[in-house]
């Protein structure tokens, strides 16, 4: 008698990504933090500033359901245009479409679509190529926490609280 290892009536979403939301929601009360009026802070001149870093977080979803649905992205023949963000409120609104919309492509995706591979690249010159299942880990959820640790930062510098992502935060201690 064989034993299968992985429960097969869980769906990919399940299984792979059953922190998604808390990520989305981790992502949000980070967001939320970003000030009216600090756009151009840099904690260092080869920082982004405040505004393109926050927009860069609530737009990083987008590559998640772009990771589902297309075979490839390529910057040589593709645009990439971030939008214009004009409040904190506006770039909340982003994020939450943006989350919505990854959040359903992944729970649409099966086993057979997610093994298949993904580029990313600019012509020639290929950044990343891997099974969707893996870059959508890489590309979205850790890049969405390296980027959301990068704005503690930037928030702390402001003297602003920073709330708790996996546990409460010294400052909700």
């Amino acid at each position: 008698m064989t034993t299968n290892a992985f429960p097969t009536d869980l769906t990919p979403a399940q299984l792979l990504y059953p922190d998604m939301e808390a990520e989305f929601a981790s992502t949000r009360r980070m967001l939320e933090r970003v000030p009216e009026g600090s756009d151009d802070f840099k904690p260092h001149a080869k920082s982004m500033s405040l505004k393109a870093l926050a927009t860069h977080i609530a737009e990083l979803p987008t590559f998640g359901k772009l990771i589902v649905n297309t075979a490839e992205f390529d910057f040589g023949t593709g645009k990439w245009e971030t939008p214009t963000i004009g409040s904190n409120a506006e770039r909340l609104a982003f994020f939450e479409k943006n989350a919505a919309e990854m959040k359903s492509a992944v729970e649409g995706a099966d086993w057979a679509a997610l093994a298949v591979e993904w580029t990313l690249r600019a012509g020639e010159q290929i950044y990343v190529k891997d099974k969707k299942s893996s870059l959508l880990r890489t590309m979205t959820f850790s890049h969405i926490a390296h980027h959301r640790a990068q704005l503690g930062v930037y928030l702390r510098e402001l003297d602003l609280a920073i709330p708790g992502m996996y546990g409460p935060s010294a400052d909700e201690m």
